[in-house]
């Protein structure tokens, strides 16, 4: 400042101006250097990163063009597979075609073969028909003139011609209806019997019952004759008592030691049986003490009548039964048929069904169940009208019974169809325990006029000479004319006899029908 001061003031601004001058250049120096220093940097960088691109890019290239070759071979791969398969499947398909094409020719020639056949038959054919139709007219010219000589010779009109054709007709008709009969006899008997057999032998040997017989009267035992009187009362007052309070009858006669109760119903004969046994052992025998002993009676054996049809149903294992049904069943207990106990037949049959049931691949307890109950009507058939099979039918209808149940007792005798599988069942095991061998008896005169029954029906028969019933009525042989019947009509006869047996009459199990044919040839050699 001192210097400006004392007149150097100029020269100094000059140098001051011409160093910012001089600094502005070499600042302007300076930052051009440095900007061409950033900018040769930036070029230098600039190309580094252009080489590196192109490195990578050469480098993509590269990949690519592996990628791309690689692509290239796996298409080229699968392109010639395929191009492979196609080839086998037209191959295949050529050779498939190639022997259609053979068949289809060998079809042609085998149709053109027929075809000249088929032309061949045609014209033998038309040829055949132009002879048969010359034939015919010669058939019925000849038919009309042997007709007519027929006539003539015959001395029969057109009507008895005709019936004599007719008679003809219906012999052959009988004959080859008895050689149906005989193969389709054959043809089911060949496949049912074995079955059949082994079913029904199945049963009988799984269940073997022991049959007691009863009668339809009651024999009482006596200590002496003196009680005779005592029973019989002053002018028959106490017999007649009883017979009134029990509603049976007694016979005393002349044999010693017994007195006889009889009636038809079991379950009164047995309350009039117990009654007397108990007004002997009480001695007290007068209308009043009759009364009260034949009313206890009756209340005792209704009590055992229970009894007996539970002990029943639980043999035979039925559940679910009611009571008075139960009540019925033991009533069978006292019910004889052919001497037969009812109850135990009725037992014997449910066991039977339910083993063959059970063969069959069926419901064992259902069979069982109706097995049980098919004879229940004869517990009340003394005191309903109408057969056994009709009466346990609607009373057991009462109780709600399942319709398989109702079908099996009212169809085992066959008087309407079964509708189920276990209606034959029960028949067949019926039929089995009534014919077993002392299963049944009869009365001497029931047993003849049974006999008798057998052959008459076979000896009203056309070409019968006689018929023999044999095997106590469980087989009729009958002999016929071999000059009126032969052996094909014989099975038709055969047929016809035991058709006729089964309509008409009613008999256990089943009858066997032989019929035998002879010819015997005679000659005398002189």
């Amino acid at each position: 400042m001192d210097i400006i001061a004392q007149g150097g003031g100029p020269l100094v601004v000059l140098w001051i101006i011409v160093g910012l001058v001089f600094g502005g250049l070499l600042v302007v120096v300076i930052q051009q250097i440095v900007i061409k220093a950033r900018a040769k940097a930036f070029e230098q960088e600039l190309n580094a990163r252009v080489e590196t691109a192109k490195k990578q890019a050469e480098t993509i290239i590269k990949e690519a063009k592996l990628d791309a070759a690689s692509e290239m071979i796996k298409k080229r791969e699968q392109f010639s597979a395929e191009t492979s398969s196609k080839e086998k499947e037209l191959r295949t398909q050529e050779l498939q075609l190639s022997k259609r094409e053979d068949v289809v020719e060998r079809r042609s020639e085998q149709l053109s073969q027929r075809e000249r056949k088929v032309n061949e038959i045609e014209k033998e054919a038309s040829h055949q028909l132009q002879v048969n139709q010359e034939k015919s007219r010669e058939l019925s010219s000849l038919i009309t003139q042997q007709k007519n000589q027929l006539l003539k010779i015959t001395s029969l009109n057109v009507e008895q011609a005709r019936e004599l054709l007719l008679q003809r007709l219906e012999e052959e008709c009988d004959r080859e209806m008895g050689q149906l009969i005989q193969r389709k006899v054959a043809q089911t008997e060949e496949q049912a019997e074995e079955k059949a057999k082994e079913i029904i032998n199945l049963a009988i040997q799984r269940y073997a019952a022991e049959q007691t017989c009863e009668v339809s009267v009651s024999m009482v035992d006596i200590p002496s004759d003196d009680m005779k009187g005592r029973i019989i009362g002053r002018e028959g007052r106490n017999i007649r008592a009883f017979e009134k309070a029990t509603g049976v009858d007694v016979i005393v006669d002349d044999t010693p030691g017994i007195i006889v109760v009889s009636g038809f119903n079991p379950i009164r004969r047995e309350v009039a049986r117990l009654s007397m046994e108990r007004l002997i052992q009480d001695g007290r025998i007068h209308p009043t003490r009759i009364e009260e002993v034949a009313n206890q009676t009756k209340k005792d054996v209704h009590s055992r009548v229970i009894q007996i049809g539970k002990e029943a149903a639980e043999e035979v294992d039925v559940r679910g039964l009611n009571n008075k049904i139960i009540g019925m069943l033991g009533a069978l207990h006292y019910r004889t048929s052919y001497g037969q106990n009812v109850l135990r037949h009725s037992v014997e049959v449910a066991f039977l069904a339910q083993v063959m049931a059970d063969e069959l691949g069926l419901d064992g307890s259902i069979a069982k169940r109706a097995g049980l109950l098919h004879d229940i009507g004869k517990a009340m058939d003394r005191e309903i009208e109408g057969g056994h099979p009709d009466i346990g039918a609607n009373f057991l209808r009462r109780f709600k019974e399942s319709p398989i149940i109702l079908n099996a007792v009212e169809a085992h005798h066959g008087d309407i169809p079964a509708d189920n599988p276990y209606t034959p069942l029960i028949a067949a095991a019926d039929a089995i325990s009534a014919s077993r061998p002392g299963a049944r008896r009869e009365t001497l005169e029931r047993y003849i006029k049974r006999l008798e029954k057998l052959e008459e029906i076979a000896n009203a028969f056309e070409g019968v000479e006689g018929s023999f019933a044999i095997q106590a009525g469980r087989e009729i042989r009958v002999i016929v004319d071999a000059q009126k019947i032969n052996d094909d009509s014989a099975v038709k006869t055969a047929r016809d006899i035991a058709k006729k047996i089964e309509d008409e009459m009613t008999y256990p199990g089943e009858i066997k029908v032989t019929l035998l044919r002879e010819v015997r040839c005679i000659e005398y050699a002189r």
